[in-house]
This record gives structure tokens, C-alpha cells and sequence, in this order.
């Protein structure tokens, strides 16, 4: 059901908040990705919600913030000649990430605030309103919970990559359903599109999801980096550790070889299915729409071979990550617009 504001001011201004949310989330997602490009994500090993939004101040605050850090695995094994400088770099990514954190529930229940005070805000609203605010406060402690597979008694040297790819797509819901939101207080109407393009739609936005959260794993484990010649994987159609004897079928999530693999697969099976949207709808209402998506899909493929031959540097990494999101947002908007069908039972495929 599409939702409706009282007013069309109070639409306009709600519209704009929710505009505002979804690139503070966007830009939230890429600092995320630089956090974890830099492997800065465990140079915090405390969650302070208050006292936590101030960095260290003084050289003995500076001094006890990395005495903690160096009781981590990641510090033992892997950056124990880094100096104090250094620790400042990827401490300054990591607080940075939580302190936008913050600032993003700040925007979020300031308005909402405001739009309850202005009696912008009828009960359907509010409560989806109330569901996207909810949704923020879970990411904070999901992140939490990412952290903390790195700290204390482990020998991880980064975050579990599961738990960083529940962090992710979680993110992803999160923008999904702010632009869902804004495009149902909108004025545009959908497409006159048959049952087919909605399925299309549909498995469309399934399979991009899927493929960002495989995305995360192969960030994860810095997958990227292990096999960098394409089409093949060193030679082979198929890698042959693909499966692991130490891993057994917890390959496709921990296997370095196989979430790359799958992550190729996956993205050209969108890739064809985009493109054959776009002959199957050609000269008929939609081949813009998917035509757009099909672009999209096309350029990100493109930039990840490019990222992966080139041995995924932080700077191209980064970009791919962008591309994925505006990807996955053009996605949500295809199924919005084939969901409010103008004529659902009249349209010819």
C-alpha cells in the first residue's frame, strides 16, 4: 500500500529528511569500506555510546587507547612494530565511522521528532518512520558484534567475515528502505508492467543483494587479492580448492577461493539477466527503467574486473563498492516502480 503524508508540505520536507538519511547512509557504507580497507576496524576495542564520541585527548590518553590495542591478536601477530602514528591513522578511520554513526541517529530521531511535533505524521507513517529508526539502532550493535569477534580471546587478526557481512547488508536494507519510503511519499506513478517484469524486478534485486553480501565476504577475507588474472582463477575454470578439506562446505563463506569464485558467477548471471531484460522489453513501456539498471550492472562488472586485475587497491576497491550500492538502489527503484503497476491485469508482456 502506498503510503501518503497529511500535507503535501509536510511530504516535501519529509521527502528532504529522507533524502538526507539515505547519503549520510551511503557515505556511511563507503567510510565503512575505507575502515575496512585500512584494517582499522579493531583499533577501538571498547563501545562507549557517550564517553566514546570523544577521541583521545592528551599524549597518556593516546598512550592507554594503544596499550589496549596491543592486546589484540591483530596487533600480536600482525602489527607489532607499528608506531604511535600509525595507530592514530587507523584509530582516526575507525572513530570517525562511529562518530557518523552517531550523527546519522541524530538526524534520524531529530526529525522524526520534528515531524511528530508538527502533526506531519499519521499512524501508518510513524510506524514505518519508527521501523527505520529501529533499524539504525540494530546496525550500531551489529557493528558491535562485528568488532568484538576481533577482540579478546581469539586469534583473528580481523573481524569475523560473516559477522562483517551481516553488517553490510543490513546497511543495504537500511538505504533500500529509506528510498522505498521516499518513492511511496512521491508523486510517480509505476509502470504499466506485465507480471513477467515484476518477477524480473524481483529476481533482480535478489540477486544483486545476494551478490553485495558476497561482495562483503570477499572483502572480508581479502579474497580480491588471491587469484587476479581473469576470466580464469590461476589458470582454471574452476579453482581446485574450491572446497577445502579444513573448511568442508563452510568454503562458500570462508574459503577465499570459493566466495571469490561465486562472486564472479554471480555477477555474470546479473549481468545476462539485465541484458536480456532490456531485448526482452525493447520498444515496449520499461526498457528505459531496465535499460538503466542493465548500464549500471554493465559499468560495475567492468570496474570489478579492472579492480581485480589491478590487485584491488584501496582506491578502485572503494569505487567498486559505490558502484554496488547505486546498483542495488536502482534495483529497489525497478521493483517499486513494477510493484505500482498502473494497469497490473491489462498490460500484454
Amino acid at each position: 500500500m502506498r503510503q501518503a503524508a497529511k500535507s503535501e508540505i509536510a511530504a516535501v520536507w519529509i521527502r528532504r529528511w529522507l533524502i538526507l538519511i539515505a547519503l549520510m547512509v551511503y557515505a556511511m557504507i563507503l567510510i565503512g569500506g575505507m575502515t575496512r580497507l585500512t584494517d582499522s576496524g579493531l583499533s577501538i576495542t571498547e563501545w562507549d555510546p557517550i564517553s566514546g564520541a570523544l577521541p583521545p585527548l592528551g599524549a597518556d590518553a593516546w598512550a592507554e587507547e594503544f596499550a589496549k590495542y596491543q592486546q589484540t591478536a591483530e596487533f600480536q601477530q600482525q602489527n607489532y612494530n607499528m608506531s604511535l602514528a600509525e595507530f592514530q591513522y587507523i584509530y582516526w578511520w575507525e572513530w570517525g565511522h562511529r562518530l557518523f554513526g552517531r550523527l546519522i541517529g541524530l538526524v534520524a530521531i531529530g526529525g522524526f521528532v520534528w515531524f511528530l511535533a508538527k502533526g506531519w505524521l499519521d499512524r501508518a507513517l510513524m510506524t514505518r518512520l519508527l521501523a527505520l529508526i529501529a533499524l539504525g539502532g540494530l546496525q550500531g550493535a551489529i557493528g558491535w558484534w562485528m568488532v568484538s569477534s576481533g577482540i579478546g580471546e581469539t586469534d583473528r587478526l580481523d573481524v569475523a567475515p560473516y559477522r562483517l557481512a551481516t553488517h553490510f547488508v543490513l546497511a543495504l536494507v537500511i538505504i533500500g528502505y529509506t528510498v522505498w519510503l521516499w518513492l511511496d511519499l512521491g508523486k510517480r506513478d509505476g509502470l504499466a508492467a506485465p507480471d513477467a517484469l515484476r518477477r524480473v524486478s524481483g529476481v533482480l534485486l535478489a540477486l544483486v543483494f545476494v551478490q553485495m553480501a558476497s561482495g562483503a565476504l570477499v572483502a572480508g577475507l581479502d579474497a580480491g587479492r588471491t587469484y587476479t588474472d581473469w576470466p580464469l582463477m590461476a589458470g582454471e575454470l574452476v579453482p581446485s580448492h574450491y572446497f577445502t578439506a579444513d573448511l568442508g562446505i563452510r568454503s562458500l563463506f570462508e574459503g577465499r577461493e570459493a566466495t571469490q569464485f561465486n562472486h564472479r558467477i554471480l555477477a555474470y548471471a546479473i549481468w545476462l539477466l539485465a541484458l536480456g531484460a532490456v531485448a526482452w522489453r525493447w520498444g515496449k513501456e520499461g526498457v528505459r527503467e531496465v535499460a538503466t539498471m542493465a548500464t549500471l550492472v554493465t559499468l560495475q562488472a567492468a570496474w570489478g574486473i579492472h579492480t581485480l586485475v589491478n590487485g584491488a587497491p584501496l582506491e578502485l576497491a572503494i569505487v567498486h563498492q559505490a558502484l554496488g550500492v547505486i546498483v542495488f538502489i536502482a534495483a529497489v527503484r525497478l521493483v517499486w516502480l513494477t510493484a505500482r503497476s498502473r494497469t497490473p491485469s491489462a498490460v500484454s508482456a
